[in-house]
């Protein structure tokens, strides 16, 4: 019988990890599954621009993984029962049952509402299509001198606010931080944002927590009340509880806590990447949510599965990461390098040079995902063979 192989979620990491196991591995020996509650692969890093009214174009999964031997089933994960290896799906095909041999879960992040009040009923965010479309109707209701308020001054709430800003100058936009704006970046990077937003009329709101949303205003943490017609909520990424439901380990975070092979260290079976896998980087920190962190886990979590079944030794992939790329629009950016402890350096590139970095590392993340069997072997890795279940031998 083949080893059956099911992936849950097809974002940059299941995606990705999907089309890489059907390369590698001989569809003789193994049956890959790919679970995901959309029929498209979204990219996820774009989906500020979805929302302020640019028009994206989005490839279907089913082309994605036409010819490649991947199965794909359109449904979202009601449950994961790890001791009898099956996950239970909802869908338009009604319910059902899929069992695993291996199991790679890669469902992603949705947005942390940190029991905000009025954040769930209020407040719109830009994690998934079905929210970025929410919001790009309510943004195009917005007239000149509309009030948008971005929450979080990470990366998403950075190019959310300056992308709004280029594309809707008739809009006034602000960013609420909790902290200094851009306080990570090198000195010279810093004053580089805090220059974009200042040629793009952005108000920034410095050391300023929001702790109530409401339908036409956000509420500080000083009493403070800011104009805000459209809240987005930025302020942070939270794991689906149904790993946590499901008796795998878990972190405070619910994330999936992983070896260094992106392997559970409660259920061998499974492996975890993206932003549900709780894994340590080489600086002793966990990786943050991030499409970087999908990238490294991704593959750390395909060698390792592939490695085990075909009695290979187990490679370990670079868990390092080498600097941020921001977009601020689409005619600036910048690119800022960091040390082995994630601390900024110096150097930074920044402007047009590195609007083309960033958009040229999209467009081949983009491009890796669409085309999965790209450099396929003339002869794919066969199984390790023995009588257990799947017809693959134990592996430690």
């Amino acid at each position: 019988m083949k080893h059956r192989i099911v992936v849950l979620g097809a974002g940059y990491a299941g995606a990705f990890a999907a089309g890489n196991l059907a390369r590698r591995l001989s569809p003789a020996d193994t049956e890959i599954t790919v679970v995901n509650a959309e029929p498209d692969f979204v990219e996820r890093m774009r989906l500020h621009q979805l929302a302020i009214g640019q028009d994206l174009a989005f490839r279907k999964l089913a082309d994605v993984f036409a010819g490649t031997g991947v199965r794909l089933r359109l449904a979202r994960v009601a449950g994961i029962d790890p001791e009898r290896r099956t996950v239970a799906v909802t869908g338009e095909d009604g319910d059902g049952e899929l069992a695993y041999d291996t199991l790679l879960y890669a469902l992603g992040s949705s947005v942390a509402h940190h029991g905000v009040p009025g954040v769930a009923e209020y407040a719109f965010d830009v994690t998934g299509r079905s929210s970025a479309l929410r919001l790009r109707e309510r943004l195009a209701g917005l007239g000149k001198g509309g009030t948008v308020l971005v929450v979080g001054e990470g990366l998403t709430g950075i190019e959310t606010a300056t992308e709004f800003a280029e594309f809707r100058p008739d809009l006034s936009v602000a960013l609420a931080a909790r902290g200094e704006l851009g306080a990570w970046l090198s000195p010279k990077a810093r004053r580089h944002l805090r220059q974009a937003f200042d040629r793009l009329g952005i108000t920034v709101h410095e050391h300023t927590g929001i702790e109530a949303v409401e339908p036409t205003r956000a509420m500080a943490a000083d009493g403070t009340s800011i104009p805000a017609e459209v809240t987005v909520w930025s302020a942070g990424f939270a794991v689906h509880p149904i790993a946590a439901a499901s008796g795998l380990e878990v972190a405070g975070t619910g994330q999936i806590v992983v070896d260094r092979t992106m392997r559970s260290v409660s259920h061998p079976d499974v492996y975890a990447a993206g932003d549900c896998a709780y894994a340590i980087g080489e600086n002793g920190r966990p990786l943050p949510m991030s499409c970087a962190s999908a990238g490294y886990t991704n593959m750390q979590a395909t060698a390792a599965i592939i490695a085990r079944l075909t009695g290979s030794e187990v490679p370990t992939t670079g868990l390092k990461y080498h600097g941020n790329h921001i977009s601020l629009g689409r005619r600036d950016a910048i690119f800022q390098m960091v040390d082995g402890d994630v601390r900024s350096k110096s150097w930074y590139l920044g402007g047009r040079t590195a609007t083309w970095l960033k958009a040229g590392i999209l467009k081949g993340a983009g491009w890796s995902i669409v085309h999965p069997t790209f450099g396929m072997p003339k002869r794919k890795r066969r199984l390790a063979t023995a009588p257990d279940r799947g017809g693959v031998r134990a592996a430690a």
